[in-house]
């Protein structure tokens, strides 16, 4: 298998938007090889972009997902549906050609897109927030634009892939500090349609109306944590991959603000961390974490189940991720912990290194493998 899935044109759905915190695709390939006999029913309780999603889809294995911001199960819902490259292009026409009602008046969006640009936004924004009945269709536009809401810009205005004066294409930087900085380096918002930004992306993405095992109905927005939550699932999950928030990151909120905008939220930046898990103590993280693994533990029927997660640290928080994890096990109770290995193609922290972003070290992951006591 190679070792650059993320760059293999096969699977540029899983690539429709860049996620600041992602594992590798290759990740959840190698487990589901592992287990595609038994033909599992599989959940990720912090399903992200839905890198699982798509691997389980990939596979031809059914999937579940939880996640508790709204933009990760944005994404991860484009990773289960089934449409036609023409149909999401017909509804963006169909949307933009609307007059939008409100178009934000703030340096940050004045100086973040071209005029028209920002109009065309406002309109789609505006036209699938109305919208009554929510579609393949519907969720392949909504995380296109998302996927190209902001991003490098490019030289050639031709080939542009994003719609937005230079920012990161994984996360979004803070308005002042966006405005600063185009204004000190004196970098404009290309004039670009939004049409023709979409057009080239969506063409690049191979098999779009191939039929999915699943529907997007099974990714849930809600908290992993509670246990009401698990009563939209089925009960013979047999198969957990995932990657809970390290200890100590807070602003998972905050760098997806300008998404989250566009999902329907306030014009600048806020700070809440909605619910998330708690990072204001480890003791109250472990606990947190147990109860996600003691929730799967009783909703699951499963004779054979398998609970792999990666999890790591981040260099600035002083933390053992392999007490955590191990001691969040613990705390749940009725799972055997099988093995801990490092994660040896971790680097976390900085594969999102790029133009206009913050200096990090990579992270420290570990898989983790236990499976339900006997």
């Amino acid at each position: 298998m190679s070792r650059n899935l993320a760059y293999n044109s096969r699977y540029a759905l899983n690539a429709i938007c860049p996620y600041f915190t992602m594992f590798p695709l290759e990740f959840p390939f190698k487990l589901l090889k592992k287990h595609k006999q038994s033909r599992p029913i599989v959940l990720d309780p912090f399903c992200g972009r839905g890198t699982t999603i798509y691997a389980a889809r990939e596979m031809g294995f059914s999937s579940w997902g939880i996640d508790s911001s709204p933009i990760a199960v944005a994404i991860a819902k484009a990773k289960l549906a089934t449409t036609r490259k023409e149909h999401v292009i017909t509804l963006a026409e169909k949307l933009v050609a609307k007059e939008p009602k409100e178009i934000p008046q703030t340096a940050f969006f004045s100086n973040a897109y071209a005029r028209e640009t920002l109009k065309q936004l406002c309109a789609l924004r505006e036209g699938l927030m109305r919208l009554e009945l929510e579609t393949d269709t519907s969720i392949l536009l909504r995380a296109a634009i998302l996927g190209c809401l902001h991003g490098p810009l490019n030289k050639n205005i031709v080939n542009a892939a994003y719609f937005s004066n230079q920012m990161p294409r994984t996360f979004s930087t803070k308005p002042d500090y966006s405005v600063q900085y185009w204004k000190r380096k004196e970098l404009f918002a290309p004039k670009v349609n939004v049409i023709n930004v979409l057009d080239r992306k969506l063409s690049r993405i191979l098999g779009l109306d191939t039929e999915s095992v699943g529907k997007s109905m099974q990714i849930i927005c809600a908290d992993s944590r509670t246990k009401a939550t698990y009563n939209k699932l089925p009960e013979d999950i047999s198969l957990i991959i995932t990657s809970p928030p390290y200890y100590g990151m807070r602003t998972y909120i905050q760098d997806q603000w300008l998404r989250l905008w566009f999902l329907g939220g306030p014009e600048d930046l806020y700070y809440t961390n909605g619910e998330q898990i708690a990072h204001n103590g480890q003791e109250t993280f472990i606990k947190d974490l147990a109860s996600v693994w003691e929730n799967i533990n009783k909703r699951s029927t499963s004779n054979d189940l398998h609970l792999y997660v990666r999890f790591g640290s981040i260099p600035s928080i002083k933390s053992d991720p392999k007490k955590i994890l191990i001691s969040s096990l613990e705390e749940a109770g009725g799972w055997d912990l099988i093995s801990v290995r490092n994660a040896s193609t971790a680097h976390a922290g900085n594969r999102q290194a790029e133009q206009m972003t913050r200096n990090s070290e990579a992270a420290v992951e570990y898989d983790f493998h236990a499976v339900r006591s006997c």
